[in-house]
């Protein structure tokens, strides 16, 4: 589950990372290169200077809002303050194109805190899932630091508030057409609004920018170029780099073509008219200039779902080689259409970008356009293929149609490799399959998210999973296709399970299971019966579980899937243990456990070790529960699987208690934590709590004890588990009467029986009756 807390204010392990700012924790460096042949501006260097020394870190978060029309160089402005003063932020610079003005989607406060939380170390799978508390984690971990924070083309306050620092040291700059006055009533930020270029100033950076590359031009002449280019940065970079590659061609051809240039579209706004026209005639200038292929692919990327791509993608919406693409991108990035923002990976500026997708509707028949976006979003299909391969290769693989000449292979050569890939690609993977719906292009708009499911069921984006899933099952409804309706249905199941939506998970495997029956597909219909087997073990629905998992093993018999029936078997095995029948466990989840070594199954081997140490610990063989706890984490620890490692150590340190080693049961519980933060698995994250209060107790720190029961209990509270949360309970009420007295317990034990009531199994009842007692010894 993805964590979603406040770090600052909780319990930590003992010896294990706060999630607070550390003196040795990263320092990003994430800043775009400076702007080369950056002039003038000085007034508002001074006055960004005057911020900085106003704030000087100590009493406040300051914050900058640069503000101007489209093209007036807010960002490069930004940059150039920014590399100037990142000495004096000795914990790192954060930096984000907010894409507020985009055509396409603009970056959601969330994605932002998503991309400034890796950058600070926080594994992707504990990236809450919830808006308020990643904000809550960020404003943690910068806590104490001094950051400078870029915030590029932020549209809203709204998307901004979010990213902005609790605690002082920290300075943030933001850039924006809007005025964004409420950051200024509310949180006291200071505006400097950006005009358009004093006329020697524009006339200084043509010159900057065309020095050594053409014979001096005069004065007069550049500043009708500046005035046709209405003195805005943007504009004057196109003209100057045209200029700079015409060196032998008289400066007043150059501004005939860009007078006579006709702006006949008006897709574009950019402040007040004159500056629309300027900065559209001088686009269609450089465009025009272009030879016929690259600007073809420059009006093809206009259709890519993202703002920024690398040149594979490229390649397969023009249909040319890679090689190709790279020449033309280059051709690109030199007339400034296109920007590289780092090694293989381009993006356009939003206006550009706006008029490269005008350009491909005005010039491109439509037929094209759309095999063009067909070959691209074809693409990332197949290479989201290639990287379930590598990141969760057990997971079914959707049957994909032939890959077609012109669409380039992807390979990755190890996990690592994939899952950078994915964590670069994940923005352009989710909107290629809202284009896929949006272009009514059902069967990739179905295929993507069934591809995904595999990494989404590892890293928990749960947002994005749920709004994948349900755009690929309304496209296999529109088709009809009634397996790949079974297969979304699943995905969303195991969503919803992952993040303890159990009564929505369980009606969509319902769902799943009825398409899959109607259809005879009977290894399907024997999944589903898993799949909503596990739900019904988790939320202790035990016979209801018991009943699944063995009409699941019958079914998985008759089909000869060996493999399926003993992961039912153990499945099985492990609900008859949560209900104190541990003859019957111990039988089935030896049977497993033969099955999957038999099979060289590691993984699976560990789970079934992990159960039979806990049905040894329930049957009063502690040692033997050790010795089976022990191998399943070394199995974890050989295949350097750190969710195998996360869970299994938990009952290590439950077989370490029962063996009356304390204080090497803290060490898993602790490990277990670590790890299943990082994971970003809460209910599990809290079990380890629960289990550290155990050890605690153990060794008669009541107090430490009773603060680990507390942050368990109110997680499983939220969750909600009632299962988990009378445990962490019943542990806090042992605590607080040895810290506190039996009154300050009392009011948990009346929780605790209340959350137990209903259970009907053996184990259920054993706790109500230790409850019960503990009530009539304390009167």
């Amino acid at each position: 589950m993805v964590q979603a807390r406040d770090v600052s204010g909780g319990v930590h392990f003992h010896g294990a990372e706060s999630g607070t700012a550390r003196p040795d924790g990263p320092r990003p460096r994430q800043l775009p290169a400076d702007v080369r042949g950056f002039v003038n501006r000085q007034e508002e260097l001074q006055r960004l200077d005057a911020v900085l020394a106003e704030a000087g870190g100590e009493s406040l978060v300051a914050v900058c809002v640069i503000a101007g029309t489209a093209g007036v160089g807010k960002t490069s402005l930004a940059l150039r303050w920014a590399h100037k003063v990142q000495g004096r932020f000795p914990d790192g610079q954060l930096y984000v194109n907010l894409r507020g003005y985009d055509p396409g989607t603009p970056v959601s406060s969330h994605e932002a805190l998503q991309r400034f939380l890796r950058a600070l170390d926080v594994p992707a799978q504990a990236v809450p899932p919830d808006t308020e508390a990643a904000a809550a984690l960020y404003r943690s971990l910068l806590a104490g630091r001094r950051m400078l924070v870029t915030l590029d083309n932020a549209a809203t306050v709204g998307q901004i508030r979010p990213l902005l620092p609790g605690t002082p040291g920290c300075l943030v700059v933001v850039t924006s057409r809007s005025r964004l006055s409420g950051l200024m009533v509310r949180d006291g930020a200071i505006r400097l609004t950006l005009n358009t270029l004093h006329e020697d100033e524009a006339v200084a950076l043509l010159r900057t920018l065309t020095a050594g590359y053409r014979p001096e031009d005069g004065a007069d002449k550049l500043t009708e170029l500046a005035r046709l280019c209405a003195r805005l940065p943007l504009a004057l970079r196109i003209a100057a780099e045209r200029a700079a590659s015409r060196p032998q061609l008289p400066l007043d051809d150059l501004i005939r073509d860009l007078r006579d240039e006709s702006a006949l579209w008006d897709a574009l706004t950019a402040g007040d008219e004159e500056e629309a026209d300027a900065v559209r005639t001088v686009f269609a200038w450089s465009y025009r200039a272009l030879p016929e292929d690259a600007a073809r692919l420059f009006r093809l990327l206009g259709l890519h779902p993202g703002p920024e791509f690398g040149s594979a993608a490229a390649a397969a919406l023009a249909g040319v080689g890679t090689g190709q693409a790279r020449r033309l991108l280059d051709v690109l990035v030199g007339v400034h259409l296109l920007e590289q923002s780092g090694p293989d990976r381009y993006e356009f500026h939003d206006l550009l970008r706006a008029y490269a997708a005008d350009q491909a509707q005005r010039e491109e028949p439509e037929e094209d356009r759309h095999s063009a976006l067909r070959r691209g979003l074809t693409w990332y299909l197949r290479a989201a293929d290639a990287a379930q391969g590598r990141i969760n290769p057990p997971e079914p693989h959707v049957a994909l149609d032939p890959p077609a000449g012109d669409i380039p292979e992807t390979r990755f050569a190890d996990y690592a490799e994939a899952m950078r890939w994915y964590e670069q690609e994940h923005a352009n993977l989710a909107a290629a399959t809202r284009e896929a719906e949006a272009h009514g292009l059902d069967r990739l708009a179905w295929q993507l998210p069934v591809v995904l499911r595999s990494v989404h069921m590892l890293l928990n984006p749960f947002k994005e999973w749920r709004e994948l899933g349900h755009i690929g099952l309304r496209a296999a409804r529109r088709l009809g296709d009634r397996a790949a309706q079974a297969e979304l249905l699943e995905s969303l199941g195991t969503a919803c399970s992952q993040s303890h939506r159990l009564a929505e998970g369980v009606e969509f495997h319902r769902e799943a299971l009825t398409i899959r029956q109607e259809r005879g597909d009977r290894l399907g219909e024997a999944l589903s019966l898993n799949d909503i087997g596990l739900i019904r073990l988790r939320g202790r629905q035990l016979e209801a579980a018991v009943d699944l998992f063995q009409r699941a093993g019958q079914l998985f018999s008759a089909l000869n899937a060996p493999h399926w029936e003993a992961v039912a078997q153990a499945n099985r095995a492990e609900s008859l243990a949560e209900q104190g029948r541990w003859d019957e466990a111990l039988t089935g989840i030896q049977q497993a456990l033969r099955a999957h070594r038999a099979a060289a199954n590691p993984g699976s081997e560990g789970n079934a070790l992990r159960v039979l140490s806990s049905v040894q610990r329930g049957l009063g063989r502690p040692g033997e529960a050790l010795s089976s706890a022990r191998r399943a984490v070394e199995i974890a620890l050989e295949h350097r699987n750190r969710m195998w490692e996360g869970y299994w150590l938990l009952e290590l340190g439950q077989a370490q208690l029962e063996t009356d080693q304390a204080a090497e049961a803290l060490v898993s519980f602790q490990r277990a934590g670590a790890v299943q933060r990082q994971l970003g698995d809460r209910a599990r994250e809290a079990r380890a709590w629960h289990s550290t209060g155990n050890a605690y107790a153990r060794l008669e720190r009541w107090q430490e004890a009773a603060d680990f029961q507390r942050r368990a209990a109110a997680v499983h509270r939220e969750l909600p588990d009632p299962w988990q949360l009378a445990l962490a309970l019943e542990g806090l009420v042992r605590a607080l009467r040895q810290s506190d007295g039996p009154q300050a317990a009392r009011p948990y034990w009346a929780e605790a029986l209340h959350a137990v009531a209903d259970f009907p199994d053996q184990r259920a009842a054993d706790l109500r009756a230790r409850l019960r007692t503990a009530l009539d010894t304390t009167g």
